[in-house]
C-alpha cells in the first residue's frame, strides 16, 4: 500500500495533507501524462462539509485503485508505487486534480 500525500486542500477527504479514505480511485484509462489522470474520489469541500472535528483518522497509507493502466506502477489496477502525490490546488472537481506520481510505461 503506497504512502499518499495529497495537496488538494479543497477536498473534503483531505486532513492535513492526508486522506481520510481507506482507498481512493485514480482515473485516467487513456493517460500518457500525469495531467491526464485525476482523483475520482475527490469531493469538493463546501462550507456545509467543512469540519474541524476529527470524525475519521487520516493515514499516510491508503489503498489506491488505479485505472491508469499505462502507468508503470499499475499492476492489475493496484498502485505499487512506494509513495504517491495527488495534486490540484484550488480544485473544484476531480478533473482539476492529478496523480503527480504517474509515470508512463510506454
Amino acid at each position: 500500500m503506497p504512502e499518499l500525500r495529497c495537496t488538494v486542500q479543497t477536498c473534503v477527504h483531505n486532513k492535513q495533507f492526508l486522506c481520510d479514505l481507506d482507498k481512493i480511485e485514480v482515473a485516467g484509462e487513456e493517460a500518457r501524462t500525469a495531467r491526464e489522470t485525476c482523483c475520482d474520489s475527490f469531493r469538493e469541500r463546501t462550507s456545509e462539509s467543512y469540519s474541524n472535528v476529527a470524525d475519521s483518522q487520516p493515514s499516510e497509507m491508503t489503498g489506491i485503485y488505479c485505472k491508469a493502466t499505462e502507468c508503470e506502477y499499475n499492476h492489475d489496477c493496484d498502485c505499487h508505487a512506494g509513495r504517491i502525490s495527488v495534486e490540484g490546488s484550488n480544485a473544484c472537481r476531480c478533473e482539476n486534480t492529478e496523480c503527480a506520481t504517474f509515470s508512463y510505461r510506454g
